[in-house]
């Protein structure tokens, strides 16, 4: 059963993190924004303090044989939800730009052979700030993840990548990127495999890094490989994965479970964004109004409304996560929250901007949030593509094809 509680431990997660979003994440937020990165001395700092950003360690290892059959409550993906909270309510480009696996480490984490595991997830561990990304949208695959077109063929001792991803996050910088092709285009999903790409691989380079509206300190990067060879060893999860049956979808299989695992995440960062736009907007409205006046009412009227949405976001998140550390579907609890607090925060964002009036423009933190926020219902697979996801799993049960 769900507790609308926090554990002790998860009491101390969540204060922890705040602290660290309030002391050492909001003091550097607008200046990344205005540079457009994070200062390397800052990032140096914090993964000398041991705080990384990643996801796959607020996963459990659906590999452990002690796990499998077993539905013993775990709490990590809810530490992981939580956690997310509050550092996106100190800096969402700053949280994503945190070194760690990010969004690569689900995938190795429930794919990945015992030597993958080994070999990509505990170099973050070491000395050295060092990151991972995960690589899947195209030009012309971006919501479609079945669409994809980049190709890999096989060779003796491996496979050869041809193609192009984009809008990678921290995909400059990563020392290993998680990457979708496609061996056999006649096979459909079920001819689509994932490699770990390592940096420095030849054939596999950083083209440019995307400007964008929001965002702007986290580093996103298109990606090409021109006949760059991948050993056989960094086929993710090796062989055998692939080989159950010619329609067997594994590699296509294994970005959708991605996505049930940081979808949550996601929808946490948005309702961190969300809270940070109300809890500033709050205290500029009881500082700031006079309370006798009829603006006043309508304003905390406003602002109540927004106190509910929120809540109702978080809910539907906690969820996700709960059903996730007792290993059960979560597809479309994942989907929900995603659509829900995504659509929800940047509906926070621009209200709490009509609020504040002129002293919402540029260069004020709730602007800031505003453009941080707008990508929120678009990456993870834009809201359109999570109701899909949802009317899927709500009506074919029954028969009903969507």
């Amino acid at each position: 059963m769900i507790s609308f509680t926090l554990s002790e431990q998860q009491q101390q997660i969540k204060e922890m993190t705040h602290w660290f979003a309030k002391h050492e994440m909001r003091p550097i937020s607008m200046v990344a924004d205005k540079i457009g990165n994070v200062p390397e001395e800052w990032l140096d700092k914090v993964n000398q303090m041991g705080i990384h950003l990643n996801t796959s360690s607020f996963s459990n290892d659906k590999n452990d044989s002690a796990n499998k059959g077993d539905r013993k409550e775990q709490e990590g993906n809810r530490m992981g939800v939580i956690a997310t909270e509050e550092i996106a309510w100190g800096d969402p480009a700053i949280a994503l730009s945190l070194p760690g696996a990010g969004l690569g480490g689900p995938p190795i984490q429930s794919s990945g052979t015992k030597e993958q595991k080994e070999r990509f997830l505990t170099i973050f561990k070491k000395d050295k700030a060092r990151w991972g990304a995960y690589a899947l949208t195209e030009p012309e695959a971006g919501s479609d993840a079945s669409a994809i077109q980049m190709t890999a063929k096989k060779v003796s001792g491996g496979y050869i990548l041809n193609g192009q991803k984009i809008f990678i996050t921290n995909g400059s910088r990563a020392s290993w990127v998680v990457v979708f092709a496609t061996a056999d285009a006649t096979l459909g999903r079920a001819g689509q495999r994932a490699f770990v790409v390592e940096k420095g691989t030849p054939g596999f380079s950083s083209t440019r890094l995307v400007e964008k509206m929001g965002l702007r300190a986290n580093e996103t990067a298109e990606l090409l490989f021109e006949d760059c060879f991948v050993p056989i060893e960094n086929l993710l999860g090796g062989e055998q994965l692939y080989k159950r049956s010619r329609s067997d979808q594994s590699g296509f299989e294994m970005a959708m479970k991605t996505f049930d695992s940081t979808r949550p995440i996601v929808a946490a960062m948005a309702i961190g964004i969300a809270r940070a736009a109300f809890e500033y907007t709050l205290d500029v409205v009881q500082r700031d109004f006079p309370t006798s006046g009829k603006f006043y009412y309508l304003a905390t009227e406003m602002l109540a409304e927004i106190d509910g949405n929120i809540a109702a976001a978080r809910l539907l998140t906690w969820e996700a996560a709960w059903k996730a550390d007792l290993g059960l579907a979560n597809a479309k609890e994942a989907a929900m929250c995603k659509a829900y607090a995504g659509q929800m925060a940047l509906d926070v964002c621009a209200k709490c901007l009509e609020l504040l009036g002129p002293t919402g423009l540029e260069g004020h933190i709730v602007e800031k949030l505003y453009r941080d926020v707008k990508v929120f219902d678009i990456f993870e697979g834009t809201n359109e593509i999570q109701h899909l996801v949802i009317a899927r799993r709500q009506y074919e049960p029954y028969g009903i094809r969507v």
